[in-house]
């Protein structure tokens, strides 16, 4: 398994559990990768689900699924995974070993709290939105498009696996 590395993932509270997103939202949220992608080699993926599963923590879901999306496959491991449980109201922001040496702890964290403070006021769309925009942003910094670049993982969101105990 691939050493992979988070900010802190815990959210403690939104104003209101929020139903799954519409097929208007789940668009734009593409649409967002798809923008974030297009200046950056990186790779990013979002996974929701309603729970968490009996006995398990964010952190080992969302690391399951980085595993099961093949994100430690990118040639230059700077692939990046937003996890979200709408039921549970946790999510978590991973990314593997080639992003994490460039930007530590400081980054994952900041994008962390650009998702929350919207995640609070009941706007998570807008919150996972401006998260896929900020690792975007720093992917490009660090991982800028090369003229060979290749889409290396799909842009469309993961809805969790329906027997995984969600």
């Amino acid at each position: 398994m691939s050493t992979i590395h988070s900010s802190f993932c815990f959210l403690k509270e939104w104003n209101r559990l929020m139903e799954m997103f519409t097929s208007d939202e789940q668009e734009q949220i593409t649409h967002a990768i798809s923008r974030a992608e297009s200046l950056t080699s990186g790779e990013i993926r979002v996974v929701i689900e309603y729970k968490v599963g009996e006995g398990k923590g964010v952190m080992e879901k969302a690391s399951y699924y980085f595993q099961k999306l093949e994100m430690h496959n990118t040639i230059q491991r700077n692939g990046v995974l937003i996890y979200i449980a709408f039921h549970d109201q946790v999510f978590c922001v991973l990314g593997d070993v080639g992003i994490h040496k460039m930007v530590g702890d400081d980054f994952w964290e900041e994008v962390r709290n650009t998702m929350l403070s919207s995640f609070r006021k009941g706007q998570v769309l807008d919150g996972l939105k401006m998260g896929v925009k900020r690792v975007g942003e720093i992917l490009k910094g660090y991982f800028p498009k090369g003229d060979d670049d290749i889409n290396e993982l799909p842009n469309d969101i993961y809805f969790g696996d329906k027997n995984e105990g969600n």
